[in-house]
């Protein structure tokens, strides 16, 4: 018992001696005296710990609502309602995809482009991170990206290659058919085994190596792996690759691969990483409208181009070439789709309507002005001039589908809705096209 009392005695000593060197420290340093212990070494406190675990118990589809304040999309109109303004995010998101579209306009761009999109199907995309999986949401969106493609580049052609079990295979060639991509796609969707970037860019460089220069050569990889089964040094198939002027990208769906980052930045590609699959769908369709040409990979060149006419086969008749419903003007060999080359006497085969869709890269709509247009007496206009939805009365922008904007050329007044669609499909103002034909007809 008088150790233990020895013992508890000299504990009290300690204690109060702490205290004592504690309350000498607060008063030599007074601003610091009551900084909290864990602020003072970084650690978080506990209101943070406590957002980070709500954060990581939400599922895939709730963290895309999460930043999203809801209340802030009430808003007081001037009779004293609330009114929901919830479009206002994808209003503002559109007004600045057009606006940056229109300020990229003198940045020379490819018309013709030979993309091949490498996809990861090892068994890193049977992961269920994504609902109802990376695989099913990876799939769906190229479906979507391979028509977005051929929208935006109607000249170009596009190849598809898959790489699983430490291979690559060449699933389709070079076409303009997106249809055909789709089809030889869905066939080809059995996942297993590892990725091979060396193979896959080996499997790439041999086709885009020998194709001409007028042309912009680009690699797309889809990557869901954090690893790679290569046979021999990467590295050397990627400076083969920029030794051919071919321009490598990557859209990650898991996270961020050195290998995968330093090919993108030697090859001038861009790499990104999907945060979700709303933002994965938006990184692939960023890859869909033709980038700003290199002058070094690229030469200007006069590129001789054939407009094949439609004549059905008759049964029973002889042809050369592949057969189908277009005749080659030069050598009346018979081709299956437009865009393509000739088989027998390799002219590039195009159509005329393929060949004005692409001029909208090089000529865009400008952006057009928020705001009414006046007419000929002085008027405001209170109509959209395409679809003739009436606007609001006394209010500039009651709702995001009727905010009127002018053309700044014209001076006509369009609704958001057609504003999007003229700038987006159209690629033409009616109000300038009409104010042409009333010139040309000298009105």
């Amino acid at each position: 018992e008088d150790f233990l009392e020895s013992f508890v005695c000299v504990e009290d000593l300690a204690d109060t001696s702490r205290a004592r060197r504690t309350r000498i420290r607060g008063a030599d340093h007074a601003p610091t005296a009551d900084v909290d212990r864990g602020a003072m070494y970084g650690e978080p406190e506990d209101d943070d710990l406590a957002a980070e675990e709500q954060a990581s118990s939400l599922r895939a589809f709730e963290k895309h609502y999460q930043s999203e304040n809801t209340w802030e999309d009430l808003v007081e109109d001037e009779s004293g309602m609330l009114r929901v303004t919830t479009g206002d995010k994808g209003y503002r998101e559109k007004r600045r995809k057009i606006a940056l579209a229109a300020s990229n306009s003198h940045v020379c761009k490819g018309m013709i482009r030979f993309v091949y999109v490498v996809l990861d199907l090892s068994q890193a995309v049977n992961e269920e991170d994504m609902r109802p999986s990376r695989l099913a949401v990876i799939s769906s969106l190229m479906y979507k990206f391979f028509r977005e493609f051929f929208n935006q580049n109607p000249l170009s052609q596009l190849g598809l290659v898959v790489t699983r079990n430490g291979i690559a295979e060449r699933v389709t060639e070079l076409s303009g058919n997106p249809e055909t991509h789709i089809a030889a796609l869905k066939e080809n969707l059995d996942a297993a085994g590892d990725m091979s970037i060396q193979n896959s860019l080996e499997q790439v460089h041999a086709s885009l190596v020998q194709l001409p220069m007028y042309g912009s050569r680009e690699v797309l990889f889809v990557v869901s792996a954090l690893s790679t089964c290569d046979p021999g040094n990467v590295h050397t198939a990627i400076a083969a690759a920029k030794n051919a002027k071919i321009r490598v990208s990557v859209v990650s769906v898991a996270a961020e691969m050195h290998v995968c980052r330093r090919m993108t930045e030697e090859t001038g590609g861009i790499f990104g990483v999907a945060q979700s699959q709303h933002h994965l769908e938006e990184l692939l369709m960023a890859h869909a409208p033709p980038p700003p040409l290199n002058e070094e990979s690229t030469k200007p060149s006069l590129v001789e181009m054939g407009f094949p006419q439609k004549r059905p086969l008759d049964k029973d008749a002889f042809f050369s070439g592949r057969g189908g419903d277009y005749v080659c003007p030069r050598c009346k060999s018979r081709v299956e789709e437009l865009p393509s080359q000739c088989t027998v006497c390799k002219l590039t085969l195009v159509s005329s309507a393929h060949l004005a869709r692409s001029y909208h890269h090089l000529f865009p709509v400008p952006p057009f002005t928020e705001g009414f247009g006046l007419d000929d007496e002085g008027k405001r206009h209170t109509s959209c001039f395409a679809c003739y939805v009436d606007f609001e009365e006394g209010n500039e922008s009651t709702s995001n589908e009727n905010a009127p904007s002018v053309c700044p050329k014209c001076k006509k007044t369009f609704c958001f809705v057609c504003d999007v669609y003229i700038h987006e499909k159209l690629h033409n103002c009616p109000g300038c096209e009409l104010v042409k034909f009333l010139a040309e007809e000298g009105q």
